[in-house]
């Protein structure tokens, strides 16, 4: 039902979040675009098999959207604090053509389906209501590209391929549950921990890299 779209550095910058991901990938991520509806901006980075790497971050010439942004975006506090605890791979996107079914019987984890941008709709978007990101980033965020495809071929591809995602959770089954309640391919693999953290190993021409 669900399948694995893209990972997200969340940032207090866009700087800091290209800065970190360099540090770990040896790659400059390309700038992606404004997001106008939204108030933030991001880079992407191709991963393999329509996978991408996303940082975002708020644009502070942005305007505020009138109503909760993604991505936990408004609790600049809590991003900081995630930031400097190095919890900087911070979550991750699935891709779905049921986003109603979805909302509609987990709207208390997924929240409501947005559609975006809002003056002309290309794509749909789960936000809680208070735009928090998902059980704290361990349930994924939901899209709905419509059944079009284009946008990977407009993410830069500089060799970075996905080789591993793991999330570590104090509660794994109960998180691994979920995920096989909403039959999510490609979801992390989990593995308990104290707190949540996400690890993603990727083969760069470099070679193998940690992002965290």
């Amino acid at each position: 039902m669900l399948k694995l779209d893209h990972l997200t550095v969340i940032a207090p910058t866009l700087a800091e979040g290209v800065e970190h991901v360099r540090d770990c990938l040896d790659l400059d991520v390309p700038f992606g675009s404004r997001h106008d509806y939204m108030g933030t901006h991001n880079h992407r980075l191709q991963l393999g098999n329509s996978v991408y790497l996303e940082i975002v971050a708020l644009d502070p010439d942005g305007r505020h959207p009138g109503r909760p942004r993604w991505f936990g975006m408004d609790d600049q506090r809590k991003i900081r604090s995630d930031w400097d605890a190095g919890r900087r791979l911070r979550g991750w996107v699935a891709n779905t053509e049921h986003m109603d079914a979805i909302c509609s019987s987990r709207g208390a984890i997924f929240g409501d389906k947005v559609d975006l941008p809002t003056a002309d709709p290309t794509f749909a978007f789960s936000i809680p209501q208070d735009g928090s990101l998902p059980l704290d980033g361990a349930a994924p965020s939901i899209i709905d590209h419509r059944g079009d495809a284009s946008y990977v071929a407009t993410i830069p591809d500089l060799g970075a391929r996905l080789q591993a995602f793991v999330l570590r959770h104090p509660d794994p089954t109960g998180i691994e549950a979920l995920y096989l309640e909403l039959a999510i391919r490609h979801a992390p693999a989990l593995m308990a921990g104290l707190e949540l953290r996400y690890q993603a190993t990727i083969a760069t021409p470099a070679g193998l890299k940690q992002l965290t």
